[in-house]
C-alpha cells in the first residue's frame, strides 16, 4: 500500500467496497517499461483498467494504446492519444466496428484468420495488419486459451492473403500468457515470428513489426522479475532469432502497468462454520467474483490480504463473496490463513488490484452496484 492510498482510505466514508489506484505507481511502471526496452513502443492494454485518469496520465507520458473495442478507442482518443498511437488489437471485430475505427484514423489491426483479413480489406483499405499466432503460455498464472491466434504455419498464408487484398502485411503478434513469471517465455514465440518473417520474405512480402504482447506480471504473493530482467531476456531472444535485422517492436503491458498501483478495501459481512466443531471458517466479504475479483476463478490469481488484526493467531478460512451464486467462492481448494480474532465489520485490504477488477465488475448482479473506483 502506498502512503497516498493509506491517507485516502482514512478519509473515505462511503459504504461498500472500492478500489483505489495511485497514479504515481502507474507512471513509475511506464517509465520502467520504457527503460527496459527503449526501442520498443508501449501500447497499454486499455482493458486492464480504462479509467480516464489512468489513460490520460499514460497518454501524457507518450504511451500508445492497445484497444479491444470502439469504446476503448474512443477512450484513448479522449485521453489525448492520436489515432496513430492506437491499435485495434482484438482479433474478433464486427465489420462495422472496423469501419468506424478506420474513419476515426486507426490504421493498425490484429487478425488471426482469412475471414478477418477480408473484413478489414472491405472497409479499411491499405490498413496495416499483424497476425497473431498461438502460444502455449507455459509458466503463466493466467494462461490464455486457443481462442486467439492461429498456428505459425497458417500465419504466413494469412499475411499473404492480406497482402494480395491490398493491405499492408505488417507483422506478427503473440501473447505468452498473463502473469508470466518466466522471463524466457518469449524465446520460442520469437523463434516462430522469425520463421514467419523469413517465409514471408521468400514470397516477396517484407514484414516490419513484432508485437511482443503482454504477460508482464505484477507482484501478488510472490516476488516477480523486474521489467529490466524481462527487457534483457527479450532483447537477447530478438538478437538470437533476428540477428542484426531486429524488427520494430511493440509491447502491450496491462497487468504489469496498473496491477500493483491499486488496492481494494472490502468489509467482512459474515463469519460462519458449516458444522459444529468444524475448524475451517467461512469468511464472506462484500466483494466477490462478480464484484471485480473474477481472476480468482480456479484460484489462479491469489491476492495478498491485509487485516486490522494482522499479528494475531491465524487459522485457515474459505473466502467467499456476498452474492447468492454458488460460484462466488474465491479461495476454497487452498484456504487462506486469517486471524482468529477477525470480526464481522472488519475492513480487509486486498493488494495489487489495479488491473482487471473494475472491468470485471458486474453492473447489477443481485442488485449490487459496480465496484467504485478512485484514482489519486
Amino acid at each position: 500500500m502506498t502512503d497516498r492510498i493509506r491517507e485516502f482510505l482514512k478519509t473515505r466514508r462511503e459504504d461498500g467496497p472500492c478500489v483505489v489506484v495511485d497514479l504515481d505507481v502507474v507512471r513509475a511502471n511506464y517509465a520502467a517499461f520504457s527503460r527496459a526496452l527503449p526501442d520498443t513502443r508501449v501500447f497499454y492494454a486499455v482493458k486492464a483498467n480504462p479509467d480516464a485518469a489512468v489513460l490520460k496520465a499514460l497518454a501524457d507520458m507518450g504511451s500508445c494504446f492497445d484497444t479491444a473495442s470502439v469504446v476503448e478507442i474512443e477512450l484513448a482518443l479522449a485521453a489525448g492519444a492520436s489515432a496513430e498511437r492506437i491499435s485495434f488489437g482484438n482479433t474478433i471485430k464486427k465489420e462495422r466496428d472496423i469501419e468506424r475505427a478506420y474513419k476515426m484514423g486507426v490504421r493498425l489491426f490484429a487478425v488471426d484468420c482469412y475471414e478477418e483479413v477480408e473484413k478489414i480489406a472491405r472497409v479499411a483499405p491499405r490498413a496495416k495488419v499483424f497476425c497473431r499466432i498461438l502460444c502455449d503460455g507455459a509458466g503463466a498464472e493466467w494462461p490464455l486459451s486457443r481462442k486467439f491466434g492461429c498456428e505459425p504455419e497458417m500465419a504466413v498464408d494469412v499475411l499473404e492473403h492480406a497482402h494480395r487484398l491490398g493491405l499492408q502485411a505488417y507483422g506478427v503478434s503473440f501473447h505468452v500468457g498473463s502473469q508470466q513469471k518466466n522471463v524466457n517465455a518469449w524465446d520460442q514465440a520469437l523463434s516462430s515470428a522469425a520463421g514467419i518473417f523469413a517465409e514471408c520474405a521468400e514470397r516477396g512480402i517484407s514484414l516490419s513489426m513484432v508485437n511482443l504482447g503482454g504477460g508482464f506480471p505484477t507482484k501478488y504473493l510472490q516476488d516477480v522479475p523486474s521489467a529490466k530482467a524481462y527487457g534483457e531476456a527479450i532483447f537477447d531472444a530478438l538478437r538470437k532469432h533476428f540477428g542484426n535485422a531486429i524488427p520494430e517492436t511493440i509491447m502491450e503491458p496491462g497487468r504489469g502497468m496498473v496491477g500493483n498501483a491499486g488496492m481494494i478495501e472490502t468489509e467482512v459481512v459474515l463469519i460462519s462454520r458449516k458444522a459444529e466443531g468444524e475448524a475451517v471458517r467461512w469468511v464472506y466479504l462484500d466483494i466477490g467474483k462478480f464484484g471485480g475479483l473474477a481472476e480468482t476463478m480456479d484460484e489462479a490469481i491469489r491476492y495478498p490480504l491485509r487485516t486490522p488484526r494482522d499479528g494475531d493467531d491465524t487459522a485457515p478460512c474459505v473466502l467467499a463473496g456476498p452474492t447468492c451464486d454458488s460460484a462466488d467462492v474465491l479461495y476454497e481448494k487452498t484456504p487462506v490463513d486469517l486471524p482468529v480474532s477477525l470480526s464481522i465489520g472488519d475492513k480487509i485490504l486486498i493488494e495489487a488490484c489495479g488491473a482487471y477488477t473494475t472491468t470485471y465488475s458486474a453492473v447489477a448482479f443481485n442488485g449490487f452496484p459496480p465496484l467504485k473506483s478512485y484514482v489519486i
